[in-house]
C-alpha cells in the first residue's frame, strides 16, 4: 500500500510541476509581450531607435557574460 501512495505522491508532484511551469511560462508570454509594446512605442514616438535598443542589449548581454565568466573559476 505504501508503494502505491508513493507512486501517487509522485504523480501529484509531476502535475504540481507542471502546473508551476505553465505558470511561469504564462507570465514570461505576458512580460515579453508588455516590453515589446514599450518597445514598440519608444520607436514610434522617437525617442529611441531600433538601433539603439539593440546596443544597449548587446552591451547588457556582453557585460552580464563578463561577469558571469568573472565569478565561474
Amino acid at each position: 500500500m505504501n508503494m502505491n501512495a508513493n507512486r501517487v505522491s509522485s504523480h501529484l508532484e509531476q502535475i504540481e510541476w507542471i502546473g508551476k511551469l505553465a505558470d511561469l511560462k504564462e507570465a514570461h508570454y505576458q512580460q515579453s509581450l508588455m516590453l515589446s509594446a514599450v518597445i514598440e512605442l519608444l520607436v514610434e514616438k522617437g525617442i529611441l531607435s531600433a538601433q539603439e535598443i539593440a546596443a544597449k542589449a548587446h552591451a547588457l548581454e556582453a557585460a552580464d557574460t563578463a561577469s558571469a565568466s568573472a565569478v565561474l573559476p
